[in-house]
């Protein structure tokens, strides 16, 4: 079987000649401009000059690389391509299929048709994702039914060493397939304008720096995550920097000024102490307004004694995940995480649980961020007084944000 290698300039490669003129400077400094202010598209053209070392800007690949990152992060589905072709060839990055495929895989899913050929022939050879025959024909498909040239000739190479049951099985997926509307980074940042482009899900975080590091789980932003964070001062797009996915754990970045929690052991909880928690549960059913939750800690251990978790008497909900488990003091002990399952228990016991919850300890969330020097360095002070209750919720609320994935 001959498939096409992933080794290509994309579809969009423009030649522009290199001299600094004094349009190519009035235009550099427009977009340099634009791009400085966060608008995706200059960022994406700016990487594109710095890639080819065009309109008056010295080629850099590193600095390209930069810049198409910070339009992809904002789901700009061209510089999610470029980005996947950097990281497939190495150009400005470490060379990493795995990566270049979790890029491709972006553009691919809002209906690029390069994206989708090149996502085809990785699943066709193995590159950068397990060999998957029938993945493989779908993209093609998809890509050749919007004209792709090369895409149509790997349909018709590629179908030949197929069987039936897998030419069948990829007609199917590329059917069932519907394009994925990533959230505009336009001005239009409403709730009700980002919830119609369908995040695949939600749940809830909270700032531990003031310069935008974030806590959330791992089961809520993991590797991979397009993920946007709806903030008091409105809704931004953020990257998901490091996971710890035995502790369930996801470190996010988000750009501004914020008002953190700070952070304390967890090895000086005791049994019983007051604890609270401010989330967005169930936001399809109860709103997008905080939801606060106040309990104690219900036991030193979670599940079939774990160590890592406090069980918690706090009442959460799906979408209660990530938040920020506080003391009397406003400081973090632990990180909410999940439910006890309420079908497995009736099936276990024959009762169903009633209010069991569990948090992830603040000890093994500082563990991990012992790995992220720069951002340890950053964290708080713990609070040493009591606190106004209301003051303690006023914090938490003030540092908790939406977390919405795509």
């Amino acid at each position: 079987m001959e498939v096409v290698a992933v080794t290509f300039v994309s579809h969009w490669d423009v030649s522009i000649a290199s001299s600094a003129s004094e349009a190519d400077r009035k235009w550099l400094a427009e977009v340099r401009a634009k791009a400085e202010k966060g608008d995706a598209h200059s960022q994406c053209e700016l990487g594109r000059a710095f890639a080819f070392g065009n309109r008056g800007v010295t080629q850099d690949e590193v600095e390209a690389v930069e810049w198409y990152r910070k339009a992809a992060e904002q789901n700009l589905v061209k510089a999610q391509f470029y980005l996947g072709i950097c990281y497939s060839q190495g150009q400005g990055v470490a060379k990493d299929e795995v990566e270049a495929v979790k890029w491709y895989r972006k553009a691919a899913e809002q209906n690029l048709a390069p994206a989708q050929y090149i996502l085809g022939a990785c699943y066709a050879e193995g590159q950068g994702v397990a060999k998957d025959e029938a993945e493989a024909y779908k993209w093609f498909l998809l890509a050749a039914g919007q004209g792709d040239k090369g895409a149509i000739k790997q349909v018709d190479k590629l179908k030949r060493s197929m069987t039936r049951r897998q030419i069948a099985e990829g007609q199917k997926r590329a059917r069932d397939f519907k394009p994925r509307e990533a959230p505009s980074s336009g001005s239009d940042n409403s709730i009700p304008r980002i919830l119609e482009t369908r995040p695949e899900g939600s749940g809830t975080g909270f700032f531990i720096t003031e310069d935008g590091y974030l806590i959330t789980n791992e089961h809520v932003a993991g590797n991979g995550a397009l993920v946007r964070v709806v903030t008091q001062d409105g809704i931004l797009s953020a990257r998901v920097v490091r996971v710890d996915s035995a502790n369930d754990l996801a470190l996010l970045k988000a750009e501004g000024r914020f008002a953190p929690l700070p952070l304390v052991s967890s090895r000086d909880v005791k049994l019983g102490r007051t604890v609270a928690t401010v989330g967005f549960p169930n936001i399809g059913l109860q709103g997008f307004a905080p939801k606060l939750a106040k309990g104690e800690i219900a036991a030193l251990s979670g599940a079939q004694d774990d160590p890592r978790y406090f069980q918690i008497s706090a009442p959460v909900q799906p979408g209660n995940s990530g938040g920020a488990l506080v003391d009397e003091r406003g400081n973090v002990v632990g990180v909410v995480t999940a439910k006890l399952s309420a079908k497995t228990t009736l099936a276990a016991s024959g009762a169903l649980p009633e209010n069991v919850n569990y948090a992830v300890k603040s000890s093994f969330l500082l563990s991990f961020l012992e790995s992220v020097p720069e951002v340890a360095a950053r964290l708080r002070e713990p609070n040493l007084k009591d606190r106004k209750f209301e003051d303690v919720v006023k914090a938490a609320e003030q540092a908790a944000v939406l977390v919405l994935v795509y």
